[in-house]
């Protein structure tokens, strides 16, 4: 009598290499692939492709970095570079004291005593209101000094008129605004008593109009040609200025127009490459610096932020 076959054991169902064995008889039973994946992509010869939220969140984690590094310096620097226009001027001032006198009493007929009184309130306003902003001495004073600066030159060189240079010294002022925010802190305010909208307070509405007033000195740089570098510039430069307004991925945005206006400003404003008898010189030394200011605003926005009215801070709250 022929020998009965033994029943094979059963077997636990698994996956070997895309199939299925039987619980019985062990045949393999097709089943359908795994997905690839990040690592399947790979052996399957596929690059591995992120999506533009990735991208972004990586952006702003390098960016987070550079702060975590930068965070000792980063105010510092900003300083810097925000009073760097009345530096200059101030200077200039000093070098250039009968030039600016006789412009003064030519433009205006105001006498040389006044013209003087003029050029010496000027020139000696701007030198103290920066060694007290670098000092970080009485840097609220300092600012309220700056800002009658920027007013008294308006109306004296008649800015006032000219869009263009009116813009630039907002643009200043805007930048004057996010220093006085940043010296007010939320115990010791100027406006204690203030009240104030959903916990906001008056320091905030300042960085709020600091933000605002930036977009006015990118606008001055805005070519409006037909060239297809020129109107990538524009398109590019102004989304993130506009971000930057509205306070939406704030530091991201504001750190990239630093880098951007940083390298416009070496390239577009070189008044070193131009002797100082021509009268460009100038005027590109004139633009260098007040671009200077404003990456020094920028830079401030990156510091500390775009506070509490903007884009950013609402998001923690939906």
């Amino acid at each position: 009598m022929a020998a009965k076959r033994p029943r094979d054991p059963p077997i636990e169902a698994g996956r070997m290499g895309g199939y299925r064995t039987g619980p019985v008889s062990g045949c393999p039973v097709a089943t359908p692939p795994p997905s690839l994946g990040l690592c399947g992509d790979r052996e399957a010869g596929l690059e591995p492709t992120m999506a533009p939220s990735d991208l972004m969140g990586a952006a702003e984690d390098l960016a987070d970095q550079f702060l975590r590094v930068t965070k000792r310096y980063l105010p510092h620097l900003a300083h810097l570079c925000l009073i760097s226009t009345f530096l200059e001027d101030g200077i200039r001032m000093w070098f250039q004291w009968d030039e600016q006198r006789d412009y003064i009493n030519i433009s205006w007929g105001s006498g040389p005593i006044l013209a003087t009184l003029f050029v010496l309130v000027n020139m000696a306003g701007q030198l103290a209101g920066c060694v007290l902003v670098l000092a970080r001495k009485y840097v609220p004073y300092a600012c309220f000094g700056l800002f009658g600066i920027i007013f008294m030159q308006t109306i004296a060189y008649s800015i006032l008129w000219d869009l263009k240079f009116l813009m630039r010294n907002l643009a200043l002022g805007g930048g004057l605004l996010l220093l006085l925010a940043e010296s007010r802190s939320e115990g010791k305010s100027m406006f204690a008593g203030v009240p104030t909208v959903d916990d906001i307070s008056p320091r905030q509405y300042m960085q709020l109009g600091g933000r605002v007033l930036l977009v006015l000195m990118f606008m001055t740089l805005l070519h409006l040609e037909l060239g297809a570098f020129t109107i990538f510039q524009d398109i590019f430069g102004m989304a993130l200025i506009i971000l930057v307004a509205i306070g939406f991925k704030t530091k991201l945005a504001a750190l990239t127009l630093v880098v951007w206006l940083l390298v416009i400003n070496l390239v577009q404003n070189a008044f070193w490459t131009v002797s100082p008898a021509r009268p460009l010189h100038d005027f590109l030394k004139y633009d260098f610096f007040q671009t200077l200011s404003v990456i020094g605003g920028l830079l401030l926005v990156v510091a500390l932020g775009p506070g509490g009215v903007s884009m950013d801070e609402h998001k923690k709250k939906w």
